[in-house]
Parts: C-alpha cells; sequence; structure tokens
C-alpha cells in the first residue's frame, strides 16, 4: 500500500466493506498480513535451547510467530544475518565485530554463554603441548573463534600463526580431516569436538577455559529488525530464559531434544556441559555494562578482540561499539 494514499484506500474500504467484514486488501491473506521472525542458529550447545523452544512452544507462549533456522555451516548463518535474509541469529563476539567493520548494522541483545571449555585445540599422538605445534598443520574455520583460540594459545607459547603451517578449513571438514590423520592439529568448537577426538589417543592441548571470557555467544539482530520491532527481539529474549528455567526441571527430556538436534549420544552431549556456561540473567546484566573491565564484559572483550582482529589482518580497522550492546531488553527482564 502506497503511503500516500493510505487513508484514501482506507475510506474506501470502509465504504464498500459491510460492518464486521475483514479489512485485509483483496489477495491478502492473514499469514501474509505478518511474516515470521527468522531466527539463525547452529551447532553450538549454547544454543541449543532454542530448539527446546521451538518444540515446547515457547516462541508461541509470548505472542511470537517465529521461525527457527539450522545451518549446518554456521559461516552460512552469518552471511545470511549480514545479508538481511534472517533477523536474528545465534553468533559468536569476533564475527559480530567483524560484519560490523564490514558496515553490517548488528547488535548484541543477549549472551547466551560463554565457551569454557568446548573450545579446543586437538593435536594427534605425541603432540602434548601447544609449543609442539611448531612447523605443523593445524586447521580452523579462518576468523572464528577457534582461530582466535588458537592465536592466544600460541601467543601464550610465544608463537605465533606464522610458525605453523595453517590451514583455513570449514568446521566440520576441519574436524574430519583431523580424523582421518590429514592434520596434525585441529581447532575446533563441540559437537565437532566429538569428531576430532575419535583419533585414537588425540587429545586437546589448550581449551577456552584457559581463556575466560575471551568466547561470549550472542543473540544478534539487524538494526533494521531491531528498530521495526523491539517488541519481537523482547519476546526472544523472554523466551530464552523461560526456556532455561524449563530445562532445570526438564533436564531428561531436554536433554534428548538438544543431543538429537546436535546429532550426538546424550551421553557425549552430557559431557558438553562444564565446557559451556550458560549465562543467568545477572550474568547478562553484568556482561553488558559499560564501566567494567572484567573477562565477561561484553565491550572489554569487544575491545580486545577488535584489536586482535586488526593485529591479524582480519578486518582492516577496529570496529566501531557505538550501537553494538543493546542492554534495555535485560534490563527489562528484571523488572
Amino acid at each position: 500500500m502506497l503511503r500516500s494514499t493510505r487513508s484514501l484506500t482506507a475510506a474506501v474500504l470502509l465504504a464498500v466493506l459491510p460492518l464486521g467484514g475483514c479489512s485485509m486488501l483483496p489477495g491478502q491473506t492473514p499469514e501474509a498480513e505478518e511474516r515470521p521472525v527468522t531466527l539463525g542458529f547452529s551447532a553450538w550447545p549454547g544454543w541449543f535451547p532454542w530448539q527446546v523452544a521451538q518444540e515446547k512452544g515457547f516462541f508461541a507462549a509470548h505472542g511470537l510467530k517465529l521461525e527457527l533456522r539450522w545451518y549446518d555451516n554456521y559461516t552460512d548463518s552469518l552471511t545470511a544475518l549480514t545479508n538481511g535474509d534472517i533477523d536474528a541469529n545465534s553468533q559468536t563476539l569476533n564475527d559480530t565485530l567483524t560484519a560490523v567493520t564490514d558496515g553490517a548494522r548488528l547488535t548484541a541483545v543477549l549472551v547466551n554463554d560463554n565457551s569454557t571449555g568446548n573450545d579446543q585445540i586437538i593435536a594427534r599422538p605425541g603432540i602434548t603441548k601447544i609449543s609442539d605445534l611448531k612447523g605443523k598443520r593445524v586447521a580452523a574455520e579462518a576468523g572464528t573463534v577457534d582461530h582466535y583460540l588458537l592465536t592466544l594459545a600460541l601467543r601464550r607459547a610465544g608463537l605465533s600463526l606464522k610458525d605453523v603451517k595453517f590451514e583455513p578449513m570449514a568446521t566440520d571438514a576441519a574436524a574430519e580431516a583431523f580424523y582421518q590423520g590429514k592434520l596434525d592439529a585441529v581447532g575446533v568448537f563441540a559437537p565437532f569436538t566429538t569428531t576430532a577426538l575419535q583419533l585414537e589417543d588425540s587429545k586437546a592441548i589448550a581449551t577456552s577455559k584457559e581463556f575466560p571470557g575471551a568466547i561470549p555467544d550472542l543473540l544478534v539482530v539487524t538494526g533494521a529488525f531491531l528498530r521495526k520491532h523491539p517488541e519481537k527481539v523482547q519476546a526472544m529474549v523472554s523466551t530464552w530464559f523461560d526456556t532455561l528455567d524449563w530445562i532445570k526441571t526438564h533436564r531428561a527430556e531436554a536433554l534428548r531434544i538438544m543431543a538429537k538436534r546436535a546429532g550426538v549420544s546424550e551421553a557425549d552431549y552430557t559431557s558438553y556441559d562444564s565446557g559451556t556456561s550458560i549465562f543467568t540473567l545477572q550474568q547478562n546484566v553484568e556482561a553488558f555494562r559499560s564501566d567494567t573491565a572484567t573477562e565477561t564484559s561484553l565491550p572489554f572483550q569487544a575491545r580486545s578482540l577488535s584489536q586482535f582482529l586488526v593485529d591479524n589482518q582480519l578486518s582492516p580497522m577496529k570496529a566501531s561499539l557505538n550501537d553494538l550492546f543493546d542492554p534495555r531488553f535485560i534490563q527489562a527482564e528484571r523488572h
């Protein structure tokens, strides 16, 4: 409907439609009135509660018509968000910063979790520490959190990416290549750690547990969606916390749902628990504060990550933090 003719069209409809009649335009259906919100997620333990929310009807309980989109390849979800193909996505802070540097208008509205061990550098037998990777073939998905973890671990050992034969590779492909013995080490996240560790006598030689706060996982929305539908953003945030509450009291059923979506056994999924710290509401409040320099502070980590991206030539400049974090939806949950 053209804005300039909106009032005229309304007047015509009132004149021709019988009292109590439908006010939809000819050919318009109820479904056409409101398209569903689209939320992307992929294989990470901190995001599988979204699957629970969908299957247990928590989105609808908050009046939210939502299409949950699964991405086998995590980077495809990043592309979908920056292209505007979806309204919201489950993604890491460093990937969000990269997109913002490239011109995307994105805002983080929720911290799902912090990685506390489920991101790992896994090495073949005979390699027992990070310094052993010098001159070795190491793969990770370029620009992702495991690339970042590898860089942090190498730096702590007095090395850099230049000291290894780094091979950028999609996470699922990297895990499989390592299992097949084609690599010396690999940087992967759960559940792909399960695939990599199937190589006999392989083991993790560095994990995100050693770098607290370095890998926050977030709910990120496009700037356009945030401006037009703040009430729907709030509904997603509220849905998340209601889902977490339900999982606490229905652990067995939730575990079945999440393990099925992950494509792993319930026992394997349970093993991921300690490696992903799901954030409470209070932890979210603290994370969004801009006046602290704690390890879990989003602004603090964003500044550190921006410097990493520039130093490793993954971004041409530091990302602007203006409008990157919006705490109002978390704050509203407290009242």
